[in-house]
């Protein structure tokens, strides 16, 4: 009896291995599981801060390089301590649990330092893009009720003029030479900052330097532990409307990805390093790019300001294993003639998200890579702020020619159909929507607008509509298509026609505008306005430069429309709109 049984144990256990190998699709709760292990399908959101989190994580390799900035290396553990030095240097300058601190910086360690310390303290980080307008900078500060701005200096003249109208009462002044080497920061200074007049005695403002120094003197700990669902950051979209909104990010929405990346990309760490060029102000940049990377051990070498024509210096200088970026940075890998005999042997990852990557184009950078030596091929992501970046990649064997991937563990997809509603078949477009810990909290101070976005179904499950449409296959891989909402994306950032739109009507010169996307060789889309002006006003030269100069003080320099176009009057639909569609014909032909 005992070897019969024996014998049934071992036919069981054959036939156990032969379910899973061979499991039928609708058996799993969601197709795209068969490129996860059992264990990594359903993953606990980490209940702690963000910083407690890379804290946790940094131990592993502490004595590892961090972050290289121009030739600068700053070990794990030496990062740490920094960023325990200017949590200390805030609670110093009053800020406490809750409180918001504006951050405007382009990736440098002084603002990786400061996310980190702000998180470290309970406050709350609203990322801010540098070259905004001045409006844009008041306004992101009032809404969010920020007390401390940490702020690059190129953005001091602007910040200035509205620093009255605000709460505000210090703004820490970083120069891109403050971690730079002694010489070349000399060089930096007398190249770039010698115009520069910022005053050294008034009461708003203080030197970085000055400001971590206090910290080194504050003794008392600063430490507050935080939870999965307190707030953490506060990023910047448009939503589905156009106008602008400030989405509120948990720590739980930013530990998940940490998580995540990890499984997806298992191999990725301590010996890898990453070209850090997308800001830190843009979600896949902060959050995939950063503290992703971060997390698994890898390096980050900043990189403060892209320029694609040297971007075969910063590749040969670093020597990355990872690359990521919106589509413009491949664009641009592949245009720079001096990429030609470049070897990139050493390439091992090649990322892209922010906007959508034509499968023509995936192949031309795919036949690159493998030309210059490489093995690696690009892996497509998809994703939105409102989802904490990417939700979806590539990864794991799923990343198909044209597709996104399949949603990151712990993330559910699902296409619905934009008139009914109903969850579409595989292979049918509809509008793509998002559940799961990456969903962010919601819009800050504005719930109709979050109600719009975010709805919660019979189960009470909160789901993303991201306005986009797509469809996926047997396999749970996503196929993106097309915006459903208009959209365009200026160099992988989202950028609202109707939000230029109410802008330039308030402008006294214009009485109707129609503003519309068109192609551009390195940002892939950049705004055309088409404007009909009031009686008395002459649609000339110096009408388009006085109408671009009130631009540039209210929006930022990558929304303000590349041509502008008089006309007498608009085409109309039938109900009396703006026919868009009749205005991008005529830029086809």
């Amino acid at each position: 009896m005992k070897v019969i049984q024996q014998v049934f144990n071992i036919g069981e256990m054959k036939m156990n291995l032969f379910d899973k190998l061979f499991k039928k699709e609708e058996e799993y709760e969601y197709p795209w599981y068969r490129y996860y292990k059992e264990e990594d399908r359903h993953i606990e959101v980490p209940d702690l801060s963000i910083y407690e989190y890379f804290e946790g994580r940094a131990q592993l390799f502490l004595d590892e390089t961090a972050l290289e900035y121009f030739g600068v290396k700053i070990s794990f553990k030496e990062l740490l301590n920094r960023i325990d030095i200017c949590a200390r240097a805030m609670k110093c300058h009053g800020v406490r649990k809750g409180d918001v601190v504006t951050i405007c910086m382009p990736n440098t360690p002084e603002a990786v330092i400061a996310l980190y310390a702000v998180n470290k303290i309970g406050a709350i980080a609203n990322m801010m893009h540098p070259l905004s307008s001045e409006t844009e900078i008041k306004n992101s500060i009032n809404c969010t009720k920020s007390v401390l701005m940490i702020a690059i200096n190129i953005a001091f003249d602007k910040i200035n003029a509205i620093i009255n109208d605000t709460n505000i009462y210090k703004v820490v002044i970083v120069s891109p030479k403050d971690s730079m080497p002694s010489l070349l920061g000399l060089g930096y200074m007398l190249a770039k900052e010698m115009n520069l007049n910022i005053p050294k005695d008034n009461e708003f403002y203080i030197s970085w330097n000055e400001f971590y120094n206090s910290g080194i003197r504050y003794s008392k700990d600063c430490l507050v532990h935080g939870t999965s669902n307190g707030d953490a950051l506060m990023l910047h979209s448009g939503g589905t409307t156009g106008s602008p909104k400030t989405i509120v990010i948990t720590n739980g929405n930013v530990n998940i990805v940490m998580k995540q990346i990890a499984i997806v990309m298992p191999e990725m760490g301590q010996n890898d390093t990453i070209l850090a060029i997308l800001p830190m102000f843009h979600c896949f940049g902060l959050v995939a790019c950063l503290c992703g990377m971060l997390c698994v051990g890898v390096t980050c070498a900043l990189i403060p300001q892209f320029d694609a024509s040297r971007f075969d210096k910063l590749i040969r200088k670093n020597k990355p294993t990872i690359l990521a970026g919106v589509p413009t940075l491949y664009q641009a890998l592949i245009t720079n003639p001096y990429m030609r005999n470049l070897d990139m042997s050493f390439v091992k990852y090649v990322i892209s998200g922010g906007d959508s990557l034509s499968p023509e184009k995936n192949a031309e950078v795919n036949q690159f890579l493998e030309e210059h030596g490489s093995k690696a091929h690009i892996i497509q992501g998809y994703g939105l702020t409102e989802s904490t970046g990417g939700s979806c990649i590539g990864g794991l064997g799923s990343d198909k020619l044209g597709s996104c991937g399949i949603p990151l563990p712990g993330n559910v997809f699902k296409i619905l159909s934009v008139d009914t509603q109903e969850e579409m078949k595989y292979g049918e477009i509809g509008e793509i929507c998002i559940s799961g810990p990456c969903v962010m909290s919601r819009y800050l101070d504005n719930p109709e607008e979050t109600d719009k976005m975010v709805t919660k179904d019979e189960n009470g499950v909160r789901w993303i509509h991201t306005g986009d449409l797509g469809y996926m296959d047997s396999d749970g891989v996503l196929f993106f298509v097309q915006r459903l909402k208009r959209m365009l994306i200026v160099s992988g950032y989202n950028v609202y026609p109707a939000h230029i739109e109410d802008l330039l009507l308030k402008y006294p010169a214009i009485k109707e505008v129609g503003v519309i996307g068109i192609p551009h060789p390195y940002k892939v889309q950049v705004p055309k306005a088409y404007v009909v002006l009031k009686k008395g006003y002459e649609g000339n030269g110096q009408m388009v430069l006085d109408i671009k100069e009130y631009c540039s003080k209210n929006i930022a320099k990558y929304m303000i429309p590349k041509e502008i176009v008089f006309r007498d009057s608009l085409p109309k639909t039938m109900v009396g709109k703006i026919d868009y569609k009749v205005l991008e014909k005529e830029n086809q032909k």
